[in-house]
């Protein structure tokens, strides 16, 4: 693989890990009025399926989004001044750390109800389809949404309708503290059950960073060749509680072994290991230059105002009230 690609993904993979930890670090200070979902663990899925799309593909996620968001290019400054509600927030201080949006990097939001942004992704394709754009987009979301009607009526009309649509399902083998075992028949694979309904679909690690680049490269290719819309299952796993900032091992919902082995499965290791000699190199000097980058962002976050009242009756409506 590219070299000069690989710095780039290890770059993103610490960048997303290290915002992520800040804001576990600092949510006990409470200035950060909403919940927040940190994606510590899944790095992996974000930034290898990213690499592989341009800025003008698009990209819609759910609630658990500030590592597709990062991934994407979205601002990190306007990510935690979003975080902290405060107007120059990507959403106005508006949204929340679930509602992110950056327009100008392609990333066309989030949102917090579960498999909400399927459909959405959906009709932002079909319209690149009907402008004739060489573009696609990427739509993220977690294995629960699987579970939606929605989702099945999305891919559905991908399929009819030969969209220029890629459906990435990261696979956290949990909802909320219900694990996949306890929603699902045994022994079903996921990607297996989506191709019954005609859509070429495949999986793929989703720790590894290498693996979900080479994999998302090939079919965002087919996508762009015209062959269709296409799904992609990435196995991975969230290290902390399903919402906040806190590890969650002593509710006895996951096993210590389980727990044990994600951590062996480390995304960031897991590159490591496999360009020791190019990580050893650059690891210092991208890791001070994201820690100022971490930092700046923090601070613009603190010194930026609160929304204004009348603000709260913006971007309601078609006219302005």
């Amino acid at each position: 693989m590219n070299i000069t690609l690989v710095e780039r993904l290890y770059e993103e993979l610490l960048k997303i890990r290290l915002i992520e930890e800040e804001i576990s670090y600092r949510y006990s200070e409470e200035k950060m009025r909403c919940p927040t979902h940190i994606a510590i663990g899944q790095e992996a899925a974000a930034v290898g399926v990213c690499a592989s799309l341009n800025k003008n593909d698009y990209a819609v996620s759910g609630h658990r989004a500030h590592h597709h968001y990062i991934a994407k290019g979205g601002n990190i400054k306007k990510l935690i001044a979003e975080i902290y509600g405060k107007e120059t927030g990507c959403s106005g201080g508006k949204g929340g750390s679930m509602h992110l949006i950056d327009t100008n990097v392609g990333f066309m939001g989030s949102t917090a109800i579960v498999a909400g942004t399927i459909p959405v992704g959906v009709g932002l394709s079909f319209s690149q389809k009907l402008k004739h754009s060489e573009n696609i987009t990427c739509i993220f979301f977690g294995d629960a949404a699987i579970e939606e009607g929605v989702f099945y009526e999305s891919v559905n009309f991908a399929i009819l309708k030969n969209l220029p649509v890629l459906f990435v399902c990261e696979n956290n083998q949990f909802s909320c503290f219900t694990h996949l075992s306890e929603r699902q028949p045994q022994n079903r694979k996921i990607f297996e059950m989506v191709s019954g309904l005609g859509i070429d679909s495949s999986e793929c690690d989703g720790n590894d960073v290498i693996a979900v680049q080479e994999k998302t490269a090939q079919l965002v290719n087919k996508i762009k060749k015209g062959e269709g819309p296409k799904f992609l299952e990435l196995h991975t796993y969230r290290w902390l509680e399903h919402c906040g900032p806190n590890y969650d091992d002593e509710l006895g919902y996951r096993t210590i072994n389980d727990i044990k082995k994600s951590r062996e499965n480390d995304p960031i290791i897991i590159l490591e290991k496999k360009y020791p000699e190019l990580i050893k190199l650059k690891k210092h000097t991208i890791l001070k230059n994201l820690k100022t980058l971490t930092k700046n962002a923090f601070k613009f976050a603190e010194e930026s105002n609160f929304p204004n009242q009348e603000e709260a009756y913006e971007n309601l409506y078609s006219e302005k009230l």
